[in-house]
């Protein structure tokens, strides 16, 4: 089962950034390309119909948004912290569990109608995926759907994110 194989692989690390976070490391993940590549099947079996793009969130978001934009056959489109895009963007600031950020798009990345998944690697309290959201939005796109690798159920990020949208994919559950 591929939420067992996740739950293995993924190190915890303690106390970072900041003393009292649970960090989970995934990097561990694509040490593995069998897992590697099972999740990533996995994550396109689990995404909703239609999608014309995948928007994966800076940066852990990337390493499995990627080939799975790839395996669906639609677009890539980058969120990064504010900052770092070369061209014009559209940003979004919002609160995280542990202070505050705000993130980018280009502005050309996203086109009205196009059907949206939001793709990154944890679920925590749901802010960053919701500013995600806000990003299509504000490009006319549609948000089809979420999908994470990891959720940290007791934050209730999957909660937050219902109340936006019901297709969700979360692949395991700590």
């Amino acid at each position: 089962m591929i939420e067992e194989r996740i739950h293995q692989t993924v190190r915890t690390v303690p106390d970072f950034p900041k003393p009292g976070i649970q960090f989970k490391d995934i990097s561990t993940l694509c040490l593995d390309p069998k897992l590697a590549g099972d999740i990533v099947d996995e994550l396109a079996a689990r995404s909703p119909e239609g999608v014309s793009a995948v928007v994966g969130i800076e940066s852990r978001g990337f390493l499995f948004g990627v080939p799975l934009a790839i395996k669906l056959g639609v677009p890539f489109v980058l969120l990064r912290k504010a900052g770092k895009l070369p061209a014009e963007t559209i940003a979004y600031s919002y609160d995280l569990e542990y202070g505050q950020a705000t993130i980018e798009m280009h502005k050309d990345a996203i086109q009205a109608g196009d059907k949206v998944l939001v793709h990154d690697d944890l679920l925590a309290t749901g802010g960053t995926a919701l500013a995600a959201a806000e990003l299509v939005k504000q490009q006319g796109g549609e948000v089809a759907g979420f999908s994470f690798l990891m959720s940290i159920d007791v934050l209730d990020g999957e909660e937050a994110i219902r109340k936006q949208c019901q297709n969700i994919a979360i692949l395991a559950r700590s």
